[in-house]
Formats: structure tokens, C-alpha cells, sequence
């Protein structure tokens, strides 16, 4: 934005950003991806919710340019573009009365036992690979 730029034009751009992330499921999955990446199988172990539903709600994270991803095989593993809104949610948090220090150990849970990616069961899905050979 130029010297220029209006007061009106700075809050279209904030609004913007906070009206992508204001769902309460897309917080949800903000947190779950954290520091790190998720795939969608780990968001649906980890968050109990459908493919189709998290799908739809990462699609609108990634149009938004919140959420990057990269493909390894089968798997789409998504991460923030910017780490810093994990700053703003955890402020946000605050503001209603949250206490960071409960929120900090729910970020980025590295694996969950009831998602079968490589990055949460590299020996289950190398069974698998062995299986299918």
C-alpha cells in the first residue's frame, strides 16, 4: 500500500484476512497445523471432523493465501504461510479471557496415533507398502 492509502483501504485488508479466519472450525484447523504441517487424514484424526467438511475449509485457507502445500505421494500436507497469525490467534485468545498457557500445548500436535500418514505412522504405512509388493 502507498503513503496514500486510507484508513478505510487498511481496514478492507485487515477485514479480509480476520472474516477467512473467523470460523470457528478454521481456528480449529489453524491450530491443529500450528508450527509444523498437517495432511487432511491427520485434521480429521486429530479435529474428528469429515474429509469433505475439512477439505472445504482448507480450500477457503489456501484461496485466502493463509495455507501453503506440498504433495508427497497420495498425501497434501498443509502449513502456514505465515507464522505470525498463530500470534494473532493466541492474542485473540486472550482478549476473551483465554489463558495462552492452555491453548500453547493443543498447537501442532506432531502425531496422532489414529492417523495413518507417513509423517504420524511411518512404520504402519511401510507394513502397508510390504503388503502391497
Amino acid at each position: 500500500m502507498s503513503r496514500n492509502t486510507t484508513i478505510p483501504q487498511v481496514s478492507e485488508k485487515i477485514g479480509e484476512l480476520l472474516q477467512v479466519i473467523a470460523p470457528p472450525a478454521r481456528l480449529a484447523i489453524l491450530l491443529t497445523i500450528g508450527h509444523g504441517e498437517a495432511c487432511v487424514c491427520h485434521l480429521e484424526a486429530h479435529l474428528g471432523w469429515r474429509q469433505a467438511y475439512i477439505s472445504q475449509h482448507l480450500m477457503a485457507l489456501r484461496e485466502a493465501d493463509i495455507l501453503l502445500d506440498r504433495r508427497a505421494g497420495r498425501y497434501v500436507y498443509y502449513r502456514l504461510a505465515n507464522a505470525s497469525l498463530l500470534d494473532l490467534i493466541l492474542d485473540s485468545a486472550r482478549l476473551r479471557g483465554l489463558k495462552p498457557e492452555s491453548i500453547i500445548p493443543l498447537i501442532n500436535t506432531e502425531n496422532n496415533p489414529s492417523c495413518e500418514c507417513p509423517k504420524c505412522a511411518p512404520a504402519l504405512t511401510s507394513i502397508k507398502v510390504l503388503k502391497t509388493s
